[in-house]
């Protein structure tokens, strides 16, 4: 008889595929809609070419001109894309001109610029060279430097960098000759999140990756204990830390404005020298001695940005550093870069503008203005209204400070339709404007429920969603644990490490959210868990999981599809910085055709999904009854395949099971081609159990399945 298969919505990986019966349990690359499973739309490559590093932060918006633009801030470079191009709006710390500039090697790609003071770089750092005067002795020449960004491969000293051109010097070597303008844009962080602890996890020496660093202020001597730095922005304060310069380590126990207090010279074993103003000083705190192995859960924070708009002015904010201000209206806002924002907070952990009375907001910020030693990781800091450079409450402004209570550090905040939604790590706060003369109202409205980082949350139609590390959340007035059916399966294989790399997307097109995190054998983005908002019920939450990575998405309000990005940790080659080694990112519009298309390669987008194991027994009558309890084996004759809508092919497989814990084995004559005009596949298959299985395996394929019925009759108990 011919039985027809229906399947509740969403996957199910809490129960067993046995237990799932009439349930989907697996899939990849596909969505409910009105309930039933379709492969998602395809994604198309924006923009010429690749971007330098990891996309942590992108913001859409339409300018008063009518002009759109998408934000994006990576590790190391922000960037404006507008018209199919991408402009550097990277504001720019410091610049010098240097002469007697260029030292190369016949036979090497390395080149050694020479600065005159100490430059306080590290590698990876972006450097932007132009006004090249001369190089002698050498086969480089002004195009090879002019208008190029370069990425920092090395610092020998605290007065040279090493960079990496494109192919070897073929002179005989240049030494110290020619001059350059050196313009260093301001450092954002690494491209991964790692931790700090334990042995082996830094270079050679217990060094780490990216190290913290910044320059001495005056010359010293081996016995002098007045250490002045340049900047002691995220250098620890407190217990008893460690520096070096050169060769010596120095150990402190505090920072009084910028110097060092408690200090002794020769640390570790090494011996006091005398150093130049400017040499180069590293944090070395966290930093493992031959033999040791580091104690505490040291996390190293990934590059990432808070990015938002005050009208037509972008504000982008470096986590725990500075904010700037660029703006879109400008007739050559393409142009111009973004530039320091004056009098506002110069380190802080996320920033937005609230709305509708328009304040910038700073959380885990500066309790005094411009001394980034006083940042509180739960303190928060409003500027006046309509003025984003005035912050201190006075009788006759808007301004203001709050310090939350439960926690230790604030992760992040979302606007919503009603209330800023703020989050620590144990809880969630209401932020709401109630006018003067506190500005803005709190409420602790839930505990035990911290965002997991910093872009793990978002808010639509007055519901705020989030994943936090003791499961999924929803506030829309009352706290909510949310139902979550691919539970285990999402925190089983997290890397809560990197939860700082874990996005919240939305799109809207289809009512969904979704998460994108790293799984626990990788420290880069590489799965995603959909929540179906729009279709989802009490009783039935519609779930999915897949492999879909991406490290940014901007929903379609603005250029009428979603945006986002995807990182290549393997590809170099961005198409704007000489000697990039720290990944690219690719730029995507998504739900425009049925493939991956990219500048050089259209990729199939392979969907597939997977149902539980149903069985069958006899009913009355000599009936079959779909919800079985396994007692025949059931034989399959043929089976009906039913789509809404097919494009090209697709592959049905009947996965053969005859006990729980056998393992599947697919029917002898599948997997089965099945083109829009097959009307009925005969087979031959018997088991105790069997799972449907759909899928695509080329491009341009696309589907949305209907009900299939299969032929089946009981063949014999076994």
């Amino acid at each position: 008889m011919l039985q027809k298969l229906n399947f509740l919505p969403g996957f199910n990986k809490q129960l067993t595929p046995t237990q799932a019966e009439g349930q989907w349990v697996d899939g990849d690359n596909v969505r409910f809609r009105y309930n039933t499973p379709e492969k998602i739309g395809g994604w198309q490559q924006l923009g010429p070419g690749k971007l330098t590093g990891s996309a942590r932060a992108m913001h859409h918006i339409v300018n008063r001109s009518g002009i759109k633009f998408s934000i994006i801030g990576t590790n190391r470079i922000l960037y404006a894309y507008s018209g199919g191009v991408f402009y550097d709006i990277h504001p720019i710390k410091s610049t010098t001109t240097l002469t007697n500039a260029f030292s190369t090697t016949n036979g090497s790609a390395i080149v050694t610029i020479t600065f005159s003071t100490g430059h306080g770089l590290a590698p990876g750092d972006i450097v932007l060279l132009d006004n090249f005067t001369a190089i002698t002795g050498s086969n480089y020449s002004a195009s090879d430097f002019d208008d190029k960004k370069f990425m920092v491969s090395s610092t020998p000293t605290n007065t040279t960098i090493t960079i990496t051109m494109p192919s070897n010097e073929s002179g005989s070597g240049a030494t110290t000759s020619g001059g350059i303008r050196v313009q260093i844009y301001y450092p954002v962080g690494p491209a991964e999140q790692l931790p700090g602890f334990g042995y082996g996890l830094g270079s050679w020496g217990g060094e780490a990756a990216n190290p913290l660093t910044t320059t001495l202020n005056g010359a010293i001597n081996a016995s002098t204990t007045t250490i002045v730095l340049t900047s002691v922005v995220n250098f620890p304060s407190t217990g008893t830390n460690f520096i070096r310069i050169g060769t010596e380590d120095i150990s402190y126990t505090g920072i009084s404005s910028n110097t060092l207090t408690g200090v002794t010279r020769g640390a570790r074993s090494t011996t006091a020298a005398s150093h130049s103003n400017g040499a180069t000083i590293t944090n070395i705190s966290d930093f493992v001695a031959w033999g040791e192995a580091a104690s505490g859960d040291l996390v190293i924070d990934p590059g990432m940005w808070s990015i938002d708009n005050f009208g037509d002015k972008i504000i982008a904010l470096i986590h725990n550093a500075q904010v700037f201000e660029w703006d879109s209206n400008l007739s050559n806002a393409t142009s111009t870069r973004a530039t320091i924002i004056s009098g506002a907070p110069t380190a802080s952990r996320d920033m937005l503008v609230s709305t509708p009375d328009r304040h910038l907001v700073f959380y885990g910020t500066e309790t005094t203005i411009g001394d980034q030693t006083t940042q509180d990781d739960m303190f928060i800091r409003f500027s006046d209204q309509e003025n984003i450079n005035v912050y201190t409450p006075t009788a006759t402004n808007t301004a203001g400070t709050q310090r939350l209570a439960d926690g230790s550090r604030i992760i992040g905040a979302v606007r919503g339709r009603d209330a800023i939604y703020v989050w620590t790590d144990t809880s969630l706060f209401t932020m709401r404007f109630i006018g003067p003369p506190f500005t803005f109202g709190f409420a602790q409205v839930g505990t035990n429920c911290g965002l997991i980082g910093m872009n793990a949350a978002l808010e639509v139609d007055g519901a705020a969603y989030w994943l936090s590390e003791n499961g999924f959340f929803r506030y829309s007035g009352n706290l909510e644990t949310m139902t979550c059916l691919v539970e285990d399966f999402v925190f089983d294989d997290i890397n809560t490490t990197a939860n700082q790399l874990v996005n919240a997307g939305l799109n809207n097109l289809f009512g969904e959210i979704t998460w994108f995190y790293c799984s626990s054998g990788s420290t880069i983005v590489d799965r995603s868990v959909t929540y179906n908002y729009a279709e989802s019920s009490p009783q039935r939450p519609i779930w999915t999981t897949g492999s879909l990575a991406r490290t940014t998405w901007q929903d379609s309000s603005v250029f009428g599809k979603p945006h986002a990005t995807e990182y290549d940790a393997d590809s170099n080659t961005s198409y704007d910085v000489v000697g990039n080694t720290d990944g690219c990112t690719i730029y995507y519009e998504h739900e425009t055709g049925t493939d991956q298309v990219t500048s050089s390669a259209t990729t199939t987008i392979a969907a597939n999904i997977e149902s539980g194991d149903f069985d069958i027994t006899r009913g009355q009558g000599g009936g079959a009854d779909f919800r079985g309890d396994g007692e025949f084996i059931m034989k399959i004759r043929r089976f009906i395949p039913d789509f809404l809508s097919q494009t090209g092919n697709t592959q049905v497989t009947l996965q053969l099971r005859d006990y729980s814990n056998s393992s599947q084995a697919s029917s002898p004559l599948g997997p089965f081609t099945i083109t829009s005009s097959t009307t009925k596949v005969d087979t031959r298959a018997r088991s105790r159990s069997v799972a449907l299985k759909v899928a695509n395996t080329g491009s341009a394929q696309d589907w949305k399945l209907g009900s299939f019925r299969l032929d089946i009759q009981p063949d014999g108990r076994r």
